[in-house]
């Protein structure tokens, strides 16, 4: 494309609210330095190449020098703007530690210097231990979780401040915040933390939820620092807890410093016109769908201040790919969740995945695959077999059409394909999954209504709901604040389904860190989550047992999770009546075992008798 053309498409753009100066028209930046990315790498990495993105007024013109053993210039890329360059780098297995000079030079006169280092890899860190099926993730939004610096609320550079009176502003919460409460984790019972996005957001609003990133290499500084996010994941870890970070491939933010001063016209989607994705991911999946349908989701914006990133391109591609790689031996991370899976185009997630395991093999990671049927959700995991000619390589993906029937089912009357029936019918077609123990299940999250919410404010649903969460298959998440019987609804707005955690401000009148904070309704669901998470820890049936389940009966639920000669029974009673259970219905997986312990009460059923169950409640039993 020739640079006339990259101009009047950049112009066409601006009636969307996007002035030359945003977007970068003009080639001229004030640099007093040259800015490289990633800033820092390790040796020993599996993959020998690295591509590095090197920005700086006309940098393009100017002769680049090395000199460190081990280290050879492969290439120089330049590109349609003069202020970038893309170097790629040979990296010999034998190389050592160290730092070296990268000079760039104008007219044999030098312009610019950057010390580039090479880090020594911690020897142990390609053999990491992701999440998996025995952790139940927590997922929080850290501002607004607790403020454990008030100091950092606003910041020089950050154009939006702190108004916690504003549902969809900045409230203060940080990482030091969550640092702060590592036992409160630890108390509750849960193994993983699932943050929302740290990295800088700056913008003038809506700059709070983290998903229009600014600056993919660092931390926004009304949260803390790199070095803060470093201690955490190493304090988190100490108390024997992993945090999963959360990544974005498919946009950006507005104000990032790239999309300024755009690389080249590939580098996101560009429109004659401001141009929304349709956010219909199912034409992905779809074999009869039309091409401009999959394009407009593919290549249409979120919103005006999220640009979409074009990953075909490929130098976008490897600098995101190596990002990711980044922060993973940067912070020693356990874990990513993927925003958006399906946004990105299919060739760039199955090549993230693939660099990603093949520096970590043990390493984890689940895809936002927001789709409602089952078959659409397995197209986005590994090698399921719907779709043999598509491998996203994503290990976990979230299970959304379990969570549309579980946000039903407890609060609707029994039928043929209602109540329990729903979830049997989800859980019946399992087969089309690569691995269905490997998805992400949840009652809510940070996009959805609050499920106590949901369920019109029914304790007796939500501790059922809770119950099957942590004993069915798969990898369960849970949303900050279920245990405080959080209310909210999103079609009120995002802040009502992301409230303060109470306690979390110094100024709050009431502190749920704690008992005497609490009501005695959150008490009654605390404890009952609390005692349900420290015996599933203790479980390994639960992590990593089959599943088998029987045909609801009468609103009776009974499923089994079996590994060995470890076996735990699970019996829901969603009627509003008693039921009297014949175990002999059961003699398939009953046989041989004489004792059933209620894990909860303590109580102990001879499984000769019948087994009661009071209305609308759960009972989970080893068998002994």
């Amino acid at each position: 494309m020739k640079p006339a053309t990259w101009l009047s498409r950049l112009y066409l753009m601006i009636f969307v609210g996007l002035s030359s100066a945003l977007f970068g028209l003009s080639t001229t930046v004030a640099q007093k330095q040259v800015r490289v990315e990633p800033p820092f790498w390790w040796v020993g990495m599996h993959e020998s190449q690295l591509q590095l993105l090197v920005y700086g007024e006309n940098i393009a013109q100017s002769k680049v020098q090395l000199d460190y053993p081990g280290v050879s210039l492969i290439g120089i890329t330049r590109v349609d703007n003069p202020n970038y360059l893309f170097i790629d780098l040979a990296l010999k297995p034998d190389i050592q530690h160290g730092k070296f000079t990268l000079n760039f030079l104008i007219d044999k006169k030098l312009k610019y210097h950057y010390t580039y280092e090479l880090r020594q890899r911690e020897p142990e860190s390609a053999f990491r231990k992701g999440f998996d099926q025995s952790d139940v993730l927590y997922l929080l939004m850290p501002d607004r979780f607790a403020n454990g610096n008030p100091l950092n609320d606003n910041h020089p550079e950050m154009i939006e401040k702190a108004n916690r009176l504003n549902p969809s502003g900045r409230h203060g919460g940080d990482i030091q915040g969550i640092n702060d409460h590592l036992d409160y984790f630890n108390e509750l019972g849960v193994t993983t933390l699932w943050i929302n996005p740290l990295l800088e957001n700056n913008h003038p609003e809506f700059s709070y939820h983290g998903y229009a990133i600014t600056d993919f290499y660092r931390i926004d500084p009304r949260f803390g620092s790199n070095a803060d996010y470093v201690d955490l994941v190493d304090a988190a870890h100490k108390k024997g807890l992993k945090i999963v970070m959360d990544m974005i491939l498919n946009h950006c933010g507005i104000n990032h410093w790239f999309i300024k001063d755009l690389p080249m016209p590939g580098w996101i989607h560009q429109f004659p016109e401001f141009t929304r994705s349709n956010f219909r991911a199912e034409t992905l999946t779809d074999p009869h769908a039309a091409k401009s349908d999959q394009n407009r989701m593919l290549q249409g914006w979120f919103d005006k201040h999220m640009p979409d990133l074009d990953q075909r391109n490929p130098y976008l591609r490897n600098y995101l790919i190596q990002n990711s790689i980044w922060w993973i031996e940067y912070a020693n991370l356990d874990g990513i969740r993927l925003d958006t899976q399906p946004y990105p185009y299919a060739e760039m997630t199955s090549e993230w995945t693939a660099r990603i395991l093949n520096e970590y093999p043990g390493f984890n990671i689940v895809g936002e695959s927001w789709l409602q049927r089952e078959a659409m959700t397995a197209y986005f995991q590994k090698q399921s077999s719907p779709c043999a000619y598509f491998n996203s390589g994503m290990p976990v993906v979230t299970d959304f059409p379990l969570q549309g029937a579980v946000s039903r089912a407890f609060t609707e009357q029994e039928g043929w394909s209602e109540g329990m029936a729903r979830i049997y019918m989800v859980l019946a077609q399992d087969f089309v999954y690569d691995n269905p123990y490997n998805t992400l299940i949840f009652l809510d999250n940070h996009d959805l209504n609050r499920y106590f919410n949901t369920i019109g404010n029914d304790l007796d649903a939500l501790k059922m709901a809770l119950t099957f969460l942590f004993t069915t298959r798969g990898i369960p998440q849970l949303y900050y604040g279920t245990e405080l019987l959080m209310d909210g609804q999103e079609h009120l707005g995002h802040g009502d389904i992301r409230k303060d955690f109470p306690g979390g401000w110094k100024e709050d009148s009431l502190n749920a860190f704690t008992a005497s904070g609490r009501s005695e309704a959150q008490n009654e669901v605390f404890n009952h989550l609390q005692q349900l998470l420290h015996w599933r820890k203790t479980n390994q049936a639960v992590h990593y047992g089959r599943l088998l389940h029987f045909l609801p009966e009468n609103g009776v639920y009974t499923y089994f999770r079996i590994l060995d000669n470890e076996v735990v029974m699970v019996m829901i009673n969603n009627s509003k009546e008693k039921r009297d259970i014949d175990i002999n219905r059961f003699s398939e997986i009953t046989s041989g075992f004489i004792q059933a312990n209620d894990v909860m009460s303590g109580e102990a059923v001879l499984l000769k008798n019948n087994v009661a169950l009071s209305p609308r409640s759960a009972r989970i039993f080893e068998l002994k």
